[in-house]
């Protein structure tokens, strides 16, 4: 078989196939080819999710008709004047408009800048016809039929109409919030209507820009994060710990205003919120990378969606401290969706309250023991006035309004004012009601307190008169051993004990009297979760696995849900709180505390 030229249509048709991949990849091209054309409105429409109809209309400085048979050429453009070292537009490839007009039916009508008079060309499965004069005005119009008609395989892998209207809002939100400045508009037949307004310039306009895409839900729960390094600068906008989602599709990032999804930058962002996360929840974050274009190559793939940086490791830095930064200096901050949820609760109907109270909350609760506080503040960085608050004798009595000690309410979790169940501490400020989980908000101050020594020094262990043996199956009792090293560190000193089991012959003083079998079972869950999980590097690894062992040391150490507490301890650790950084959620991603405003709170009775 000897070798020949393919034909143009079919080269144009192997290109589609990655160019093209559904109607929102189309509308991506087609909406930043309007954007490198300097447009200041750009207007899209759709009809059947795409399938059927794409339309975008831009008020850039066009094309000439010359121009509009070079535009459906392969590898024909006007944006790559510097090679590839230094790419400053959205598209250079030259690829986009000649791979769909292979596989749809488009038309192009255009008139540049200064010109009296307009130019189309069409473009049928490949087939080319035109340019011809045409009634036209100012800019380009861009309009594509029957995706695919000329490639029938694919348009079965194309889902429903309602998953591509999706997926198409999902990149028009994605390319506006990096532009405020341009007024976007998208509508159709079978969705509804987004209309971004421009917002100003950058700098200015881009908080109202994000508030118009995300809502005013996302703006209440973030933070601005600014940081440099290196001449890399870092901008946006990050959600609280406790403002999480079941997925990431509210992380977005952009490397020098070009939307991308990199494993690197999202990597870098589940870094930064490694140890305020639980597991499968993603934290919702906008990220502005301005980077030097020739650090960066964007010439990767096709869809243009992936960067490679030539240092990853400072970017990665940068992001994971930045974000980390900005989530310290934001300071105890509570999620106005749990408040909404509190509210709402009220609002709703009451349900009957079963076996007279409810659980104690928690898989942490189901512990019959508790760590002598005492132990645990020595160990953690608490100071002997703290330790001494925290101290109860047993049989205390619960705290109620008319006992709480606490009456300062300027600190920003109020004062104590009672203890609700055993589990919950309610706290007033001056505009409002704090409503604080105890076991989940101690947990994060002996997390934190935990980080802290383990960076300084081997914790103080406690030998056992006679080692326990706890049995595991085979496989987990390798991992636990393989980290006896790293466990000795936190005072837990274990070892080989046959196939299938390992010996403790020291527990951590911090915790006292512990239930061993239950605390191995745990430490083993969690080890073994995070080596399935992994992480980006060795470094990820070892730092996720340590912090690993000391969350769930953290459960096992701190105060239990259903223990009654005096106003001083409840005072106390409210205070201990406001001074610990991420201390809004515990170390698995849960608030610590829901606030609920004055005004709200009017609003339930009819006040307001």
């Amino acid at each position: 078989m000897s070798i020949r030229r393919l034909d143009e249509t079919i080269v144009n048709r192997i290109a589609a196939g990655e160019v093209v991949e559904r109607p929102a990849s189309v509308i991506k091209e087609l909406v930043e080819n309007a954007i490198d054309a300097g447009a200041s409105r750009i207007e899209i429409a759709t009809a059947g999710g795409g399938k059927t109809l794409m339309r975008v209309i831009d008020d850039g400085h066009g094309m000439a008709p010359a121009e509009l048979a070079l535009a459906v050429s392969r590898h024909c453009t006007s944006k790559l004047d510097d090679g590839l070292d230094a790419i400053a537009t959205l598209g250079f490839r030259g690829e986009a408009l000649p791979s769909i007009g292979s596989v749809a039916r488009m038309r192009i009508r255009a008139r540049r800048h200064g010109s009296d008079t307009g130019a189309e060309i069409a473009v049928d499965g490949g087939h080319v016809d035109g340019p011809r004069p045409a009634p036209a005005n100012r800019g380009t119009l861009v309009e594509v039929r029957d995706l695919f008609f000329a490639t029938p395989a694919r348009l079965k892998f194309l889902k429903g109409e309602r998953a591509e209207n999706s997926a198409v809002s999902d990149v028009v939100k994605r390319i506006a919030m990096a532009f405020p400045a341009i007024h976007f508009t998208l509508s159709g037949p079978d969705r509804s209507m987004l209309d971004y307004s421009a917002a100003g310039q950058p700098e200015d306009g881009l908080l109202r820009r994000i508030g118009q895409v995300l809502g005013r839900d996302f703006i209440d729960n973030a933070v601005p994060v600014e940081a440099e390094k290196e001449g890399i600068r870092l901008r946006g906008l990050v959600g609280l710990p406790s403002f999480h989602r079941a997925s990431a599709n509210q992380q977005f990032a952009y490397v020098n205003g070009r939307p991308v999804r990199d494993k690197q930058i999202l990597g870098a962002l589940r870094g930064a919120y490694s140890d305020m996360l639980e597991r499968g929840r993603h934290a919702a974050a906008v990220l502005f990378i301005e980077i030097d274009p020739a650090d960066v190559d964007v010439n990767v793939h096709p869809a243009k969606a992936d960067v490679r940086f030539r240092d990853p490791g400072l970017v990665r830095a940068l992001i994971v401290g930045g974000v980390r930064r900005a989530l310290h200096e934001a300071g105890i901050r509570a999620s106005t969706r749990d408040a909404d949820r509190l509210a709402a609760a009220f609002l709703a109907p009451s349900e009957p309250v079963r076996n007279g109270s409810p659980s104690a909350g928690g898989t942490s609760a189901t512990h019959g023991w508790q760590a002598p506080l005492s132990a645990m503040a020595n160990e953690t960085g608490f100071s002997e006035a703290t330790q001494a608050r925290f101290e109860t004798a047993p049989g205390a009595p619960p705290a109620s309004a008319d006992t709480a000690a606490g009456t300062d309410m300027d600190h920003p979790l109020g004062a104590a004012r009672a203890q609700l169940h055993d589990t919950y501490i309610l706290a007033q400020t001056g505009d409002s009601v704090v409503l604080v989980d105890q076991h989940a908000a101690h947990e994060r101050l002996v997390f934190e307190g935990l980080k802290t020594a383990m960076h300084s020094r081997p914790l103080p262990a406690q030998m056992l008169l006679v080692p326990e043996i706890v049995d595991l199956d085979p496989e987990r009792a390798a991992e636990l051993c393989a980290m006896a090293e790293t466990l000795a560190r936190f005072g837990l000193e274990i070892e080989p004990f046959g196939p299938g089991a390992v010996a403790v012959r020291a527990t951590p003083a911090m915790l006292g009297e512990t239930d061993v079998a239950g605390l191995i079972a745990d430490l083993s869950d969690t080890l073994h979760a995070d080596a399935a999980n992994g992480g980006d590097d060795a470094a990820d690894r070892l730092r996720d696995r340590l912090e690993a062992v000391a969350s769930t040391m953290a459960c096992h150490g701190s105060v239990r849900a259903g223990r009654r507490m005096r106003p001083a301890e409840m005072d106390a650790l409210l205070r201990q709180m406001e001074r610990t950084p991420g201390s809004g959620t515990c170390n698995h991603g849960r608030p610590t505390f829901i606030e609920l405003k004055l005004s709200d709170i009017e609003r339930l009775f009819g006040r307001r």
